[in-house]
This record gives structure tokens, sequence and C-alpha cells, in this order.
């Protein structure tokens, strides 16, 4: 294990990663330790956002009856304690809200305690993610929201009430709540933002204020005692949200010097972060929305700090949510690849949490001055995160989905047209995968996504833990092999490479080296009317399984198996072997799973080489 750690993480990251386990160390055996890595913050002011709230709040009036009421009912709740956690789930934290609690277990945990005294995983008490999504204060959002359709001031009391009571039941800097920066990043974000829109009303006092700065100064004081470690052990998300921490922060103190240093740090972390294609460094559509969403918010600061992100920076952004583009459904959704939290940080519109279209749509406009659809739904957060007044005079940018490969990213579309594509998954991973997703292939057809990724459901669970095995996707599992080795939650090691790809318009073709012992070739061609798939795997063993999982009816027949919607048969796969159906699970949002089929199709080895063939007919 320590040598495949050195070989993919590097020797300076197993240094950084020994050292910050020292630090945790010494804060728990030497009781004040703990000062030894903070720094004295003095916050002076919390106006860094300023909204264009009449276009929000005339937005906002112009949604449906169903759209007002379903903003309302949520915020309602949430009033009560009721919060919508990973976007789909309600957990109920009680009036007033137990900050320290999880619905899902019922279990508190102790706010007496430091927060490097509580463990990231406990059994009994589940997935700590469930007792930070209230402390997130997400909701406030929709408080917000609900407020400019009613104008019911007992949203702004909520906001008023919730944000005093937090500031009581978490003191700097014992509980859960304080575990991680990039939580109180994010709550300081919600809180901020909250505040400036009831502040355009008139209704925020100086108590308000005072909690902000309270609540702004003990975040800043956790983002830079423990941003050491999201620098140079994490490296991902939390990383560019920690920096916004930093940029909000510095600029509340009125600290120049180290807000443009924040800067200077984020663009290096953006070059790092997001690859030439567009790619994003953590293998995942909802990670990758996550980044491009801060990233917008730090667009949105500039007009307060005057200070942005470099044109280098940009154009890597803006390849980004143009590749999201290339791969997403007509209703704007997208395979779901990688580990997924149900994180949507910015539930500012209509759109549902599986449509991508808001932040594709407002990064577009923010950096290229020009808006990817049509009018819709999606340009709330637009509005949100830009000072225009009139969506109707943006230009619309021309572009058109079609057969492409991003290789720096590992993603390969083949298009037929805007519903019906395959997409298949081969990177060369040089930083840290998460799921063994090698030569998964997507299936999307008449808008439906036939042939699906598993998911993850949740990071704690051990039901999730499966979801990021190799046969939880659309591959070839050899032998009883994993593509990659699994230590834990989050620590991957024996890294697959990927050689050999070629890619056009028509076919994909690539290998796929396990160090695990094999190798995977495949070969998919677009045909009249669907696609041929040739695999070849070569290893000592006795045996490969070829996963195919699909949320739809299947029908297993002499030459292969049919899926069916509802009695209508979208595809035929014809290949021969022996065939079995199982039951399996599909996650697409956050501790929330559904029954899928899994399809598995047997072959032996013969002479160390096992091949197969499928041919995909889709319905037409």
């Amino acid at each position: 294990m320590f040598k495949s750690i050195i070989t993919d993480y590097g020797f300076p990251w197993l240094i950084n990663r020994s050292l910050y386990s020292v630090k945790l160390k010494l804060m728990r055996t030497v009781p004040g330790s703990e000062k030894l890595f903070e720094k004295k913050v003095n916050v002076k002011r919390v106006d860094i956002y300023n909204f264009n709230v009449a276009a929000i709040d005339n937005f906002v009036n112009s949604l449906t009856y169903e759209q007002k009421t379903e903003i309302i009912t949520i915020a309602d709740k949430a009033i009560e304690g009721k919060i919508t956690g990973f976007s789909t789930i309600e957990l109920n934290y009680g009036n007033p809200i137990n900050w320290h609690y999880n619905p899902l277990t019922k279990k508190k945990v102790t706010s007496n305690k430091k927060w490097y005294q509580i463990p990231d995983f406990d059994p009994e008490r589940g997935d700590i993610k469930a007792i930070w999504e209230a402390s997130r204060f997400t909701h406030f959002f929709y408080l917000n929201r609900a407020f400019l359709i009613t104008k019911k001031k007992k949203y702004y009391q909520a906001f008023s009430l919730q944000l005093a009571n937090w500031l009581d039941e978490n003191p700097y800097s014992y509980g859960p709540n304080y575990k991680c920066g990039q939580e109180a990043t994010l709550r300081v974000i919600a809180a901020l933002i909250s505040y400036s829109v009831f502040s355009k009303f008139g209704m925020v006092d100086e108590k308000d204020g005072n909690n902000l700065k309270k609540l702004v100064e003990g975040s800043y004081k956790k983002v830079l005692s423990n941003f050491f470690y999201a620098k140079n052990c994490i490296k991902n998300n939390h990383t560019l949200t920690e920096i916004t921490g930093l940029i909000i922060g510095s600029w509340c103190a009125e600290d120049y010097k180290s807000l443009k240093k924040a800067y200077d740090l984020l663009d290096k972390e953006i070059d790092y972060q997001f690859s030439k294609d567009g790619g994003y460094i953590q293998n995942s559509v909802n990670y990758q929305r996550f980044a491009l969403q801060i990233i917008q918010c730090v667009i949105k600061l500039g007009e307060a700090t005057k200070l942005d992100i470099s044109e280098k920076s940009k154009s890597l952004v803006l390849k980004s949510a143009r590749q999201l583009y290339q791969i997403q459904n007509t209703d704007g959704d997208v395979p779901n690849r990688g580990a997924n939290d149900g994180a949507l940080i910015f539930p500012i519109t209509a759109c549902s949490y599986r449509d991508f279209r808001p932040v594709i749509n407002t990064i577009n406009t923010l950096i290229d001055n020009r808006r990817v659809y049509n009018k819709g739904l999606y340009d709330e957060e637009l509005l949100w995160f830009s000072n225009i007044n009139n969506i109707n005079e943006i230009p619309k940018v021309e572009m058109n989905r079609e057969s492409i490969g991003y290789p720096k990213a590992g993603l390969y579309t083949l298009r037929y047209d805007e519903d019906s594509f395959l997409m298949v998954v081969l990177k060369d991973n040089k930083t840290r995968p998460t799921h063994m997703d090698q030569l998964h292939i997507d299936l999307w057809h008449r808008g439906k996504n036939i042939l699906c990724d598993a998911g993850s459901y949740s990071y704690a669970d051990s039901e999730g833990k499966k979801l990021s095995l190799t046969a939880a996707h659309n591959t070839v599992k050899f032998d009883n092999k994993e593509q990659m080795t699994k230590k834990g939650a989050f620590l991957t090691l024996d890294w697959s490479r990927a050689k050999n790809i070629k890619s056009s318009s028509g076919q994909f073709k690539g290998t796929m080296i396990s160090k695990n012992g094999y190798k995977h070739t495949r070969n998919i061609e677009k045909t009249d009317v669907g696609y041929s798939i040739v695999d070849e795997v070569f290893g000592d063993g006795e045996f490969c399984e070829f996963y195919f999982h699909t949320p739809f009816e299947v029908k297993i027949i002499s030459t292969g198996f049919e899926l069916y919607d509802e009695s209508q048969l979208l595809c035929s796969i014809t290949t021969d072997g022996d065939i079995v159906v199982k039951k399996a699970y599909r996650s697409l949002y956050y501790l929330r799973r559904d029954e899928i089929n899994c399809v598995i199709v047997r072959g032996g080895i013969f002479e160390k080489k096992c091949s197969k063939k499928f041919n995909i007919d889709l319905n037409y």
C-alpha cells in the first residue's frame, strides 16, 4: 500500500498528509495547541454582495402558480426545521433547529467537543453530511425567494432567528459544523446573500449585521487555520470553495494583501483542476457543476473586490461549461458520472436538481457575454450572479451537440442527434480517481438514459461504496478483480491507465490497463441503426462479466436481450454467452436509491483472452 501511495499520489502528498495527521494528534493531546494554527481576524464589513433584486423579483413573480407554490412550501417547511437536504429529501431537524442532529439515524453529536475530537466516520451516528446539511443554510435561498413572491416578513424573521440561534449553538470551534472549511464557507455565502436581499427591503437591523460579522469571523478563522490541508492534500472543489472563503474573509477584514493573494491562489488552482479541454479533476459531473457555481460566485464577488480571475482561468472554465453542454440531454440532464453528493449549492431556479442548464448558461453569459439556450427557467441563476436587467437583450451563441472527444477529461461521445448518443469513459489517470468506471458506456435514446451509471448513494454507507466499484458500471469485470484498489471512502490506489485511444465522429477505440493484472480494449462504432461494440480482455484468469445497468424492463431472447419502456421497445442488444438479469441499485440523488436491472453477460477466458461482441440496435 505504501508503494502504491508514493506511485499514485506522490511523495509531497504523503508528507503533507502526514504533517496534517501530526497536527490533529497534537491538538487532541495538547489542549490549547489549536491556537498555534490560528490567526486573529477583525471583520469590519459584510456588505460584499449587491444584487439586482428588482430583476430577480420580476423573474420569480413571473413563474407559474405551481412553481411559486413549491418555493413557498419549501421555505415554510424550512421555518419549521424541515430542510430539503441533498436537493431532494426532507430532513426534520426540529424547531428550533437542532444543528448537531442526524435526522436519518436520529443521533445527535455532542456540541461541547472541539471539531477535531469528532470522528469523520461513525456507524452509529451515520453520514456526517446529514448533520452538515442544515448548517449549509442552503434553505436561506428559499426564504429569499419566498419573500420576493409573498413579501411576508416571516421569511426574514426566520433568517434572522436561525442565524442568531446557530451562533448561540455553535461557538467557535466546537462541534461537527466546524470540521470542514468548505462547509463554513458555503454557510457564509448563503448568509451573506440572504442578508443582502433582505437589506434591500430595509428589513435587517444592527443585530443581524453583528451576527453576520461573527459568522464570517468564525468561518474565516476556520478556513485560515486549516487551509494547509485543503491546498496540499485535498486539491479539489473543497480547495476552490475555501479560497472563496479567503476572498470573502479578507475583503470583510479589509486585508487587501491577503485578498490579492487569494485571487492568485485561485488562478493557480483553476489551472491545476481544469484540463485544457474543460475536464474537471474529480471526474464527476456533480462536482464539475459545483466548481463552476463556486467560480460564478467569485465572478460576482468581483463587483466588490474590484479583482477578477485571469483570462486563462476564464477560458478553462468556459470550456468546462461547454463540455457539459456537449454531454447533455435535451432536458438538461447529463450522465451520472462519478461521485455525486447531491450538492446544488445555489438552488435559485425552478429547474430540477439534475438540470445542468442553469450553470452552463450562466458561465457562458458571464464569460462570453452570450447565452446558450433560448429563454427559460434557468435564467434566474444568471440574474443572481450578474447585473443584467433585461435577459431578452443577451445574444445567443449557436452551438450544436456533436460526436466529440475530450482526451484529458477522458470523455468521448458518439451522437446521432440531440436525443440519442453514447458516451464512453476512458482516462489516463494522473490525478486521483474515485469510481471504477473506465470504459463505462452511457446510452441515451429518445431522451431516456437507457444504459446508466449507478451513482453514489452515500460516502459513509457500505452500499454507497459498492456503487463506486467496477460491477456498478457498464464495463467489464475480469475474474473478480477491480480496475483499481479501493481503501476506505476516498482513497483509491493502483490507478488504471489508458493507451491507444482513437476517436472520430463514428468510432471510439481505447485500452484500459489495470495494475491488478489485466487490460481491456473496447472498440465502438456507429452503425446505421445504433452501435457495434467489440470487447477484448487480456489477462490470466477464468472468466469475464460484461455489465449493462438499465432502469428499464429487460427481456432475454435467443439472440441477446431487449429493453422496454412500458411495453415499448427501446433497443435490442445482440450477443452470445450466458445472460442473467439481477436486481441492482441506482442513486441519482444522494441518500436515495432506486431499484434497477443489471444484465450480466458472461464469457470464458481462452489463452488469456476473452472476446465479446454486442450490437445495439436502437428502435426509432
